[in-house]
This record gives structure tokens, C-alpha cells and sequence, in this order.
């Protein structure tokens, strides 16, 4: 079976994948896996190894996500955010009454908890986690930025399991595991990113150890500092990789494509731990065709 979705990873499968460039016209894809396709190129490469079936599915899903995640980025004062998750609430208590809003991404998401019978709590949780995004303050330490990482990560990926059929305990425990591991790399990568707009997401109390000014931009900050600071958050996040690779033999195949995002997190952590966790380094960004080797490979060996 031959996959061709836009410049995207190919995949062609009866007995196992082989990895190509296909420059098919951006037309073939759906609103949804366009907006993930666009913004979230990670999972966008992790759902092309789900079945073709079911592929749609977890491209909603993903964009329901972007549609919360970009909350913070398209609204001007905080309690505009909290309108606008307050309407993806609403949104979500109409779907599961049997009702559908005009929304690109509302059908779509509304097929797929109707198909795969989503859980409503995980669903809740991506959007009441992302009320931490519309304010300026940093997590107050380890745990709680944890705790956001669970509520905006491991949710999703415990979902995207429910999506493919798995709904056993050790799978979720794999995917609470990856998706803080997932976050957390995510974060450190993205310090410079949310220090131009002023936006913490490093533990108060590190910074506070550290003698630094909890709003400052990047720019002002100690780059010594945040470095240490970084490497931290780092040797967390492989600790969590760790535990969810622990119970990996007892995990189904067909959880994969959900868990395969750990497998990108080892390239983006070897890249920080290569350049001392020097967040301006230009050698932090992975190319398109590495991601994609080492999904490929994983996929191959069952791994995440």
C-alpha cells in the first residue's frame, strides 16, 4: 500500500516500510491534516504510520489540539483565551449530545469520538490544561510543569491510542510517560521562542535558584544559567522516556504510531546534550529527512 500525502513521508507496506519523497499537490490532504501537516510536522510524520483507515482520525485529533495550543498566539488579552476555550468546551458538550458546530476541524473530531468512542475527561483536560498557557507566570516547579505536560501531552496521546484501538493500563502508562517526556523537550526547545513573547515555562523555583528574573525575555537572561537550567529539564525528560520504554514488551504494535514521537525526542535531546544545551545553537534543528529516517527505523523495529 503506497501513501502519498503532499512532500510528506511515504510509506509502502505488505511487509515492511520504505521511506520516500512524494510531491504529490497539497490538494490530496484534508483541512485537518493540513493544519497538522503545517504546524505540527512531528505527529503529522507519526500519523502517516497508523492504517489508512484510520489515519483521518488522528489527523482531527491532532488539529483539535493545534486549534487549543495556538490559543495563547491569536488572542490579545486573557480573558479573549478564556472565551475561546470556553467555546471549544461548549463545542465539545455539543458533539457528545449528538450535535455539530460549523467548524473545519468540529466534524471531523465530532466523526471521530462518535467512531472510536474518545474519552470525554482526556478530552476536557487538553483544553482546561491550556488555561496555563494565557498567563505570563512560569509553573511554580518540577512538578507542576510535569503536570502541564501530562494535561497538554500525555492526554493526547493516551486519545490517539483510544484512536487506534488500544485501551489497556500499561499503554496508558507508556503514553502519560512519553507525553511529559514529549513536553518537556518540546519546552526547552522552544525558551527562546516564548522568552521574545515575554512567556515562561522554566520551573519558578530554578530560576529563582539560579538568581534569575522570572520575566525576563531570553535575551536578557543568563545564557550559563538557562543552560543549566535546560539540562535539567532535559535529564527529566529522559527519565520519563526511560519509564515508558520499561514496559515496552508489553505494549501492543498497534500502539506505535501513537508512542513514536519518544523516538523524535532522543534526536532533539542528543542534539541539546551535543550543543551543552546552547538554545541559540542553529544545530538544534533536525532536517525533515533525518526525522523521518528515524521514524522509519523505529517503525521497523517496533520501537519508541
Amino acid at each position: 500500500m503506497s501513501i502519498g500525502l503532499g512532500s510528506a513521508v511515504t510509506y509502502i507496506a505488505p511487509q515492511s516500510y520504505t521511506l520516500r519523497i512524494d510531491m504529490a499537490a497539497n490538494s490530496s490532504l484534508s483541512y485537518c491534516a493540513t493544519q497538522v501537516r503545517r504546524d505540527d510536522h512531528d505527529r503529522f510524520l507519526t500519523a502517516l504510520f497508523a492504517p489508512a483507515a484510520i489515519r483521518e482520525d488522528l489527523f482531527a485529533l491532532y488539529a483539535f489540539n493545534l486549534e487549543l495550543a495556538k490559543t495563547r498566539e491569536q488572542v490579545s488579552e486573557a480573558i479573549l483565551g478564556e472565551i475561546r476555550l470556553q467555546w471549544w468546551r461548549e463545542t465539545l458538550e455539543e458533539i457528545f449530545a449528538g450535535n455539530r458546530r460549523e467548524h473545519p476541524v468540529v466534524g471531523a473530531l465530532a466523526d471521530s469520538i462518535e467512531t472510536h468512542q474518545l474519552d470525554r475527561t482526556l478530552l476536557d483536560r487538553l483544553i482546561d490544561a491550556r488555561t496555563a498557557d494565557l498567563t505570563d507566570d512560569p509553573p511554580a516547579d518540577m512538578t507542576a510543569l510535569e503536570d502541564y505536560a501530562r494535561g497538554t501531552s500525555s492526554g493526547l496521546m493516551q486519545l490517539a491510542l483510544q484512536v487506534l484501538g488500544v485501551r489497556t493500563g500499561d499503554a496508558d502508562t507508556a503514553a502519560e510517560h512519553a507525553g511529559v517526556g514529549w513536553a518537556l523537550t518540546g519546552l526547552i526547545r522552544a525558551v527562546p521562542f516564548h522568552g521574545a513573547q515575554g512567556r515562561v515555562y522554566l520551573p519558578q523555583d530554578l530560576l529563582e535558584a539560579e538568581g534569575l528574573n522570572i520575566h525576563a525575555t531570553a535575551h536578557d537572561r543568563n545564557p550559563e544559567k538557562i543552560r543549566r537550567i535546560a539540562g535539567h529539564l532535559a535529564e527529566t525528560a529522559a527519565n520519563h522516556l526511560r519509564q515508558a520504554r520499561a514496559i515496552r514488551s508489553r505494549i501492543p504494535k498497534k500502539a506505535l504510531p501513537a508512542l513514536l514521537p519518544a523516538s523524535l525526542a532522543d534526536v532533539y535531546l542528543a542534539r541539546l546534550r551535543k550543543a551543552g544545551y546552547d538554545l541559540s545553537d542553529r544545530r538544534l534543528e533536525v532536517s525533515a529527512p533525518r526525522r523521518q529516517f528515524k521514524l522509519l527505523w523505529n517503525a521497523l523495529t517496533g520501537r519508541y
